[in-house]
């Protein structure tokens, strides 16, 4: 009898593991952040016919490294990082997630920026896709690809 009850227990405690929750979206976003690789490609560059792309793998001790920090109310910080260490340009807004979409609204540089983000999660952080009017031509066409890693703020 003892056996079986053994068996019983072992069995349902394997199950009860192996249906761990996986983390969602939201919940993964929720954390802080800095920008490893950027690339955006404006194919009517200030509305002209031709292609401009910007690309940054941010190695090599960078002028500026972008991180930011999403909050579980919704509320996120953005800023750049100087080669003095400190924390420069910040900006702050309002996200959310639905399924595999972020959306950000936020004001920038003179600017209201509301866009949406296809997001992967990857081992070091997530890479974002957009669609938007980077170049700020009135076109929504430019092709926004950025991959991130989970950092530590202090």
């Amino acid at each position: 009898m003892k056996f079986k009850s053994l068996f019983y227990f072992l069995f349902f405690g394997t199950l009860i593991v192996a249906c761990k929750k996986e983390i969602t979206t939201e919940d993964y976003m929720v954390n802080s952040w800095q920008t490893t690789y950027m690339k955006i490609e404006m194919p009517t560059y200030e509305k002209s016919d031709s292609l401009y792309v910007y690309e940054d793998k941010f190695e090599n001790n960078p002028e500026l490294i972008a991180q930011s920090t999403y909050n579980a109310d919704g509320t996120f910080k953005a800023w750049f990082v100087n080669l003095k260490g400190e924390k420069i340009s910040e900006s702050s807004g309002n996200w959310s997630v639905e399924n595999d979409s972020l959306f950000v609204d936020f004001f920038y540089n003179n600017r209201d920026i509301k866009v949406g983000y296809h997001i992967e999660k990857t081992e070091e952080g997530f890479t974002a896709k957009s669609k938007f009017d980077w170049d700020n031509d009135g076109e929504f066409d430019d092709a926004l690809l950025m991959k991130t890693k989970q950092i530590k703020i202090q």
